[in-house]
């Protein structure tokens, strides 16, 4: 049984992606980082194991846009870039992978943000 913070976060992260790739049906997911600091998404296609688009707030252009990359703004900013990545890399359906955190605060923003920029999930 996990005892730590640490632990019960791995524990939820991959619960989570077991149930995604039986549902998943040859999407790709969009996979949300957030640590206390930033936040970053990718695109990934399980099939191939390669990465189809990307966007962190550690990113050059975006640090030197915005200083701070732990708030919804951020987040919202993020999901936007990764939308229009993935849809000029030509995905467009992608299942979301929240990695055990709780669909609230920056992963929703983020959510939100790559649904209104064109990606549907």
């Amino acid at each position: 049984m996990a005892n730590t913070v640490k632990e019960k976060l791995k524990e939820r992260t991959r619960r989570t992606r077991s149930r995604l790739v039986r549902v998943a049906n040859g999407r790709p997911r969009l996979s949300v980082y957030r640590s206390s600091k930033n936040i970053s998404a990718q695109i990934i296609d399980d099939r191939d194991g390669r990465t189809v688009a990307a966007a962190s707030t550690l990113e050059k252009d975006f640090r030197s846009a915005t200083p701070k990359g732990s708030n919804t703004d951020a987040a919202t900013a993020i999901g936007k870039l990764v939308a229009e990545r993935a849809v000029k890399a030509g995905v467009k359906d992608v299942i979301f992978d929240r990695g055990g955190y709780i669909y609230h605060g920056r992963v929703k923003a983020l959510a939100e943000a790559a649904r209104e920029a064109g990606l549907k999930f």
